[in-house]
């Protein structure tokens, strides 16, 4: 009897969805809104007079735990500044085992790379899944970037952030330990 019970519930389930309008989107033809905080891709960028924000630090490939960053840095003199520093001669980043963490934005002491809020366009090939460093200045001006950067992600992290300053905090304490002390002027015994 059980079974039979469990095989109408379920066929009334089955009939109350096969009226139901589809929630399905055409994804080439249509495009679904995506959430404000979305990050799919990444992208290098450029500093306000022109010049590469990579240093070529390494520290993006030293903490990827999936090991698809390759950085291969040089020091050579800046084209805008004249003065001598380091840079990123090559920058690949496969995306076919990124696993999306963003912990190479997190470490960037420079802000250089940040993660985008378009998808990449599907692949065909797994050599389109690597993002070059062309692509990857490609997409700074072609991609809108995601409101984090490593700045504002460490800022946000810090575990004083909030709190009142130490020093004002100790001073605060003692103004109201004297306000609060009573006084001993003036009684006699």
């Amino acid at each position: 009897m059980g079974y039979f019970l469990d095989s109408l519930r379920s066929l009334g389930t089955s009939m109350r969805n096969a009226f139901r309008p589809p929630t399905t989107v055409q994804f080439p033809k249509e495009k679904r809104e995506r959430a404000e905080r979305y990050r799919s891709s990444f992208a290098l960028l450029h500093d306000s007079e022109g010049d590469e924000l990579c240093v070529g630090c390494l520290q993006c490939a030293r903490i990827c735990p999936s090991q698809v960053i390759t950085v291969i840095a040089e020091k050579k003199e800046s084209p805008v500044t004249g003065k001598r520093r380091g840079y990123a001669k090559d920058f690949v980043l496969d995306l076919n085992a990124c696993i999306v963490c963003e912990l190479c934005v997190q470490v960037c002491p420079t802000d250089a790379i940040v993660m985008t809020r378009v998808a990449e366009t599907p692949g065909y090939s797994r050599e389109a899944l690597c993002l070059t460093m062309d692509r990857l200045y490609e997409n700074e001006t072609e991609k809108p970037a995601t409101w984090a950067t490593a700045s504002l992600l460490m800022a946000m992290q810090d575990p004083k952030r909030g709190q009142p300053d130490a020093k004002a905090a100790k001073k605060a304490a003692r103004a109201e330990a004297k306000a609060d002390k009573p006084t001993t002027e003036g009684r006699t015994g």
